[in-house]
This record gives structure tokens, sequence and C-alpha cells, in this order.
């Protein structure tokens, strides 16, 4: 996905701009870079790839000799970025967070009005952040230009530029990523997760609202368009990518995992000797779970970190299983002879939750129980960039939908999504006979949803139910 953070400070933003950016380390893991600007020194860039080190190991030489008084960061999973670009709206940097569908399109009209060439990244691919500030030069102020691209993408984009005069904070037409406004004497910052400034002295002033831009300066954010008033966010924020100390629209992402546990207990009927979280993300779900059940809380297998934090993970996926199977270290005693619950966040591919089994399974464990804590994935996501290197087809649904019904896009996949349709309950107990689960019961979409607390019409569902 991508993370960022901004300063605009009386005084030299880099302490701040460089833990800020570093607090968002969990949602990137291929680049990073921060941009500052100086008003006798101008702009000034650093970039580095972290798929072998962590962002501050990276980023420590850079941090003591670039200065300025606002600056903007982002950890990226994609592209590099920040971008300086030069215009005729001046000179600015540029980092952009989502997903850009009509890309060729885009391209094909900005080649047709006199564009004259993009950079390639590796792979032959046209840097996102490139893109977009290509379309917002097509108008002939910046922030007309930016209203331009958020209308233009077919996607999601949030984005901060970073100008002379501030950072323009843009937040995506539909809200479907958030961004966070904190506030401290001297300085205003603007993050995606809103706990990445709170120990650096800042305290939240608000929430940019659905499409919202906002100027931000060291007096604060000054909203300069409106936001409007539908808003899809993405769910999986709370269900899996949120940090737990993080809150968006309000609402705690540690909290609504305890809800969502306790949801899935009160639906289920297994009875397990201790119920178990798959590190890191699925621990408060198990907490939630145990809490409402009244079954033991246990953690069977613990996640090594010191020497391989998220960031040490291969683009290679079957280096990335291998990886995450790694990083687990059974706990014997709280595995042999016991039956097991476990809660993971999610089933995509089903590769490493079916390794995992299978370790416990030799670590000696009777039975092993699976409760995802959202509900079967079905559509990859158009939106976001957290599943970019999953097609549709790699889903395990859409694998174990192809081998009941013959296709994977048969005309009545909707039932599938439906867990009252026998075709729904067909599906689930596919996989998990394929996957060697005692049992498994998903998290249902009403309940995930209620989970939340936010109306469905307010949450982007699109990767569980295809609605747009």
């Amino acid at each position: 996905m991508g993370g960022f953070f901004g300063v605009a400070s009386k005084d030299d933003c880099m302490f701040d701009l460089f833990f800020g950016t570093d607090y968002h380390s969990h949602l990137g893991t291929r680049r990073a870079g921060m941009a500052v600007y100086d008003r006798e020194k101008g702009f000034d860039r650093a970039i580095h790839n972290i798929e072998n080190s962590p962002f501050r190991t990276k980023f420590d030489k850079d941090v003591s000799e670039m200065r300025g008084r606002w600056g903007i960061g982002s950890i990226s999973d994609y592209e590099p970025q920040p971008l300086i670009v030069r215009s005729h709206h001046g000179t600015y940097a540029i980092v952009t967070v989502g997903k850009i569908n009509n890309i060729q399109a885009i391209v094909d009209k900005l080649f047709a009005n006199g564009h004259s060439h993009f950079l390639e990244m590796s792979g032959g691919e046209v840097n996102a952040t490139e893109l977009v500030a290509a379309v917002i030069n097509q108008k002939e102020n910046l922030i007309e230009g930016v209203r331009y691209a958020q209308e233009t993408i077919e996607g999601s984009m949030t984005m901060l530029i970073l100008t002379p005069q501030g950072i323009v904070a843009a937040r995506d037409r539909l809200g479907r990523t958030p961004v966070s406004v904190g506030i401290k004497d001297g300085a205003c910052c603007v993050s995606f997760e809103g706990f990445a400034y709170l120990n650096l002295g800042y305290t939240q002033e608000r929430e940019l609202g659905p499409g919202e831009i906002a100027m931000i300066t060291p007096e604060g954010a000054r909203t300069l368009l409106a936001p409007g008033k539908e808003m899809r966010i993405c769910t999986f924020l709370w269900v899996y990518y949120g940090y737990p100390s993080s809150s968006y629209e309000g609402i705690s992402v540690e909290e609504m995992r305890y809800r969502c546990g306790a949801m899935l207990a009160k639906r289920d009927d297994a009875k397990p000797d201790t119920v178990a979280g798959v590190p890191d993300s699925g621990t408060a779900h198990a907490i939630g779970y145990a809490n409402a059940s009244g079954i033991p809380f246990s953690r069977p297998f613990i996640k090594y970190t010191p020497t391989w934090p998220r960031s040490f993970m291969p683009t290679i996926q079957s280096q990335r299983n291998l990886i995450a199977k790694m990083k687990l270290i059974p706990v014997h005693d709280l595995i042999k002879n016991r039956s097991l619950l476990l809660i993971d966040d999610s089933i995509v591919r089903g590769t490493q939750l079916r390794e995992t089994t299978e370790f416990l399974y030799q670590s000696g464990a009777r039975e092993v129980h699976v409760r995802p804590a959202c509900p079967p994935p079905l559509y990859s996501c158009k939106y976001l960039n957290f599943s970019r290197s999953t097609s549709q087809d790699d889903l395990i649904t859409r694998r174990v939908i192809r081998e009941l019904e013959g296709t994977s896009t048969p005309d009545n996949i909707d039932l599938y999504a439906d867990p009252e349709t026998p075709q729904y309950q067909a599906m689930v107990d596919y996989i998990g006979r394929k996957l060697s689960f005692t049992s498994l019961r998903y998290h249902r979409l009403d309940d995930m949803v209620a989970s939340v607390g936010l109306e469905k019409c307010r949450l982007c569902t699109y990767c569980w139910d295809g609605k747009e």
C-alpha cells in the first residue's frame, strides 16, 4: 500500500519528518524517501531501497544533512518517491498513495496533448506519482490540477505536494485512505497514520474529509476544497493494515479487532482448548474472541522480528512464504496434544496459513480450527495496492470455485459471497479440506461491518462482495 508524513514547522522539521515517516514502515516494503524545502537552499531529497534494511538505517546519514522548515516523506511498496517536479506551477515535490486503473488511457491522452515522455521504471511501467504530476500540470494552477487529477484517475489517489508556500494535502475523492492532521506549538503535520505524530508532541486536530484539499502551514490546515459527502474508506485498514494504535474516522483499530473477535465467538460452536492469533494482525482479534467465549488465549508460536522486520520481505512470492514461515517459532508445550483455534486477518492465497497449520500438526497439535477475521475475498482490490501482486485467479476462493464450477467466473458468483447459500458453504468446506483445517468459519460481512461501526455505504467492501 504505502504511507506518508508531512510537516510544516517554524523551525527545522527534519526530526519530526524522519520519525513520522519511519512510523509508517508497516505499510511498505520496497522504497522510502523524504523531500524538504529550505528558503535558502531550495529543495533537497533522498530516496533509498528498504527491502533489506529498515528506514532508520538507510536514512540515518540523510537526516543529519538535510534541512528544511517543511517536508514530506513516503514509505512505498512500489514506486520510488517523493519526486521533485519543475513545471509552470513552479518547483514542487510530490508523494502519492493509491492505485490508477486507467494508466494507459491517461498516458495516451497526455501524449495526444503534447506531453513528451515518461521515465520508465523497471519492468517498463510508468511511475504512478510522475503520472499524477503530469496530470496536475495540465491545468493553470496547482489546486485546479489536483482536483482535475482526482476526477481523471479511476481508482484512488491521495497525495502530498510540497511547495515553497506549504504542503498541499489531498485525500482521494471517496476517502478510501485516511489523512490525519496533527498540531502543536509552531508546527502542523499531516499523516496517513494518526498515531505517527503523537510521540512527537502533536495532538490530532482533525481528519480530512473525502476529496478535501488543504494547505498545511505551521499555523494549521486550511481547507482549499471542501470535502464531498460520499465516503468509501477501506475496511481492510481496520482488519489488517492499520497499526493497532491507529484510528480512522474516530474508530480505534485495536477496539474494532476486539469487537470482531467477539462477534466471531458468538456465532461459533467450536470447543478448542485455547485461542491464538496468527501474529501480528490476528492477535487482537483472538483476544476479543477469548474474552467473549471464555476460552483461554495463548501464544503457541512467537514471531521472531529482531533481525527480520516486516520490511525484510522479498518480492518473489515463494521467498515471502518461506520467510513468513521462518519467522514463526513454536512453543511446543502450548501446542502438543492441544485443540487450537487460530484467528488470522484473512485468507488470500492460503499458502502461508496452510504451512502454518502443517507446522502445528507436526508440532503435535490435535486439532486446528481456523477463523479468518474477514469474509472470503472474491475480488482483487481495484482501489489500493495491497493486492497488486495478486491476480483474481490467484485467490484461493477463485481457485476453488474453478474446481467446483469449471470456471473461476461463473454467472452465479454473487452466491459465493452470501453466507446463507449452499454455494458459499460448499466453497468454505472445500477450502477447509484443501488447507487441512479441522474446521473453517469466516467472519460474516454484516458482522464485520458492525465490528467497524460505520454504515456499510461509507465503507469499501469491494474485495468481498464486488460492490463499488
